[in-house]
């Protein structure tokens, strides 16, 4: 297991760039979005309990960030296939992005050791970053408890 290099990415700075197949086969980058408010969360597994709760979330408050102006994108490395599948089970409403390869995890510092019963491995950290329209990271939340999360990060759009 190689050492992750932390990147901290901070309201203010660039976002990275991005370029990734997404639900459905199409492909969506970040330039797509110009002038968009774009909320981009990080997730670590497709149909697992915290993460689908979190997808449904967005879902539920779908209608709402789109009025706020802004697009909803989830990511994980799951594969497009996994992401189709689980946007059938649940009925999601959010576009979500297959970085099989973790560049985008990396660029983004959400591709972490993490330890669970005294294991250490690597894995995503659940993050939610507001990204404005000019391309900068407006906020960050690292950490990330599922419950009232949506709520918070649609707060944070309307403040915008």
């Amino acid at each position: 297991m190689t050492d992750a290099v932390t990147v901290t990415l901070e309201p203010g700075d660039a976002a990275p760039g991005f370029d990734l197949p997404r639900d459905g086969g199409e492909s969506v980058s970040l330039s797509d979005y110009s002038g968009k408010t774009v909320v981009l969360y990080f997730y670590p597994k497709d149909d697992t309990s915290g993460c689908t709760k979190e997808a449904i979330g967005f879902t539920e408050h779908a209608a709402q960030f789109e009025a706020a102006g802004a697009v909803v994108l989830g990511v994980s490395k799951d594969s497009v296939a996994k992401h189709d599948k689980f946007i059938a089970k649940h009925d999601l409403g959010v576009i979500l992005l297959s970085d099989e390869g973790g560049d985008m995890c990396e660029s983004y510092g959400v591709w972490v050791e993490k330890s669970m019963y005294g294991r250490k491995y690597m894995g995503i950290e659940r993050a939610t970053f507001i990204i404005d329209g000019a391309g900068k990271v407006a906020q960050v939340w690292r950490k990330v408890k599922v419950p009232g999360h949506v709520e918070a990060v649609l707060k944070a759009v309307e403040a915008l």
